[in-house]
């Protein structure tokens, strides 16, 4: 497996990947799957910090990672909101970490100063994944997302780089 940007050819499998997620779990408040011109310009942002990687296991893209900006306002400019999803086949097995470690190496060469992860809850893997790369549980909004009938909490997790 290795990590490396995403390319065009990784669009279709990186939707597929989040469109799972919309579809039947939390980790997205998106109800609806995004349009491929999405993902396109996720992968052609200039934007300082803005990154998109892709877990690549011989030519099959099985997870990916982003950065983009968290607030749409200049006093944020050097913090970036992270993510990262996988694949199902791919969970449990580090990929999610080599993810995160190269985005964050990434993204501090890009002199991003904080990075902010925002759990929807429950999600222990994916707490103790960003626990595991430094980062540090900062907050918990309840009750702001309403999904598949239910109220879900979540919670703030930062890294300052």
């Amino acid at each position: 497996m290795i990590v490396r940007s995403a390319t065009p050819s990784d669009l279709a499998a990186v939707a597929a990947i989040y469109d799972e997620e919309v579809l039947t779990g939390i980790s997205t408040f998106d109800t609806e799957p995004r349009p491929a011109d999405y993902w396109r310009s996720r992968l052609h942002s200039t934007e300082a910090g803005d990154r998109f990687l892709v877990a690549d296991d011989d030519g099959v893209t099985i997870g990916f990672a982003c950065s983009s900006s968290y607030r749409p306002r200049p006093a944020y400019a050097r913090t970036r909101e992270t993510s990262l999803y996988l694949a199902r086949q791919a969970r449990g097995q580090g990929i999610g970490k080599a993810l995160y470690a190269t985005l964050l190496d990434q993204i501090r060469a890009d002199g991003t100063h904080t990075a902010v992860a925002v759990i929807a809850q429950p999600n222990p893997a994916s707490e103790a994944l960003h626990v595991a790369c430094g980062f540090e549980r900062v907050g918990l909004v309840p009750q702001v997302g309403r999904k598949f009938d239910r109220w879900i909490d979540t919670a703030f997790y930062a890294l300052v780089l």
